[in-house]
């Protein structure tokens, strides 16, 4: 069996156009405890992307060890600072704006358990930089976004109206979506042949 622990519909839309059957089941854990013990540790913001990805494949795994589990994360890097999913579309323009005119670092952290046990966990970034939009510009995609603006780091969605915010992207386009999907299905390939014999057919 294939697990995807993670709701995002981006990253099961991924999965399924890579012809993939799977269930999905959303991991328990407290991400921001989480974060704050990696970096604590000495975790840079991408390796906390790739801690928050492992813990979240162990927390699924835990509970179906005999399943194969993917788990994904991301962390937003402005500079020093990490930023979180907006708990509002108000929230969600204040980040936009922070990140209006400069650049800043996505990075996807993916992990595959198999058996029980985290076996594999990679991290890929992507640049991304938007441009000097105006506040009429900025209202009129969150209005166009909705809610769906609240689900991803950063309040944007590349895959949604967010896209004319941006000046210029440099990186893979599934880890702006949130799971490296090259990496991953290299991995997978390794470690969890079987998952291929189940694909949705």
């Amino acid at each position: 069996m294939l697990i995807l622990a993670s709701q995002s519909q981006a990253r099961k839309s991924l999965l399924l156009g890579a012809g993939f059957s799977f269930d999905t089941v959303a991991a328990d854990i407290d991400e921001r405890a989480v974060e704050s013990a990696a970096q604590l540790g000495g975790a840079d913001a991408a390796g906390v992307a790739v801690v928050l990805a492992e813990a979240k494949a162990r927390n699924v795994a835990a509970t179906r060890p005999s399943a194969t589990v993917i788990a994904a994360d991301q962390t937003l890097a402005l500079d020093d600072t990490l930023l979180h999913k907006p708990a509002s579309l108000a929230e969600a323009r204040q980040q936009l704006w922070a990140l209006r005119g400069r650049t800043h670092l996505l990075h996807a952290g993916v992990a595959l358990a198999v058996s029980g046990q985290v076996v594999w966990s990679a991290v890929e970034t992507a640049e991304l930089t938007l441009r000097e939009f105006s506040e009429a510009e900025c209202d009129a995609v969150l209005a166009a976004e909705g809610d769906a603006a609240l689900g991803s780091v950063g309040g944007y969605r590349l895959e949604g109206p967010s896209i004319r915010l941006f000046e210029s992207l440099r990186g893979d386009y599934f880890t702006i979506l949130g799971l490296p999907l090259l990496p991953l299905l290299g991995a997978l390939r390794q470690y969890a042949a079987d998952a291929f014999d189940k694909r949705s057919k």
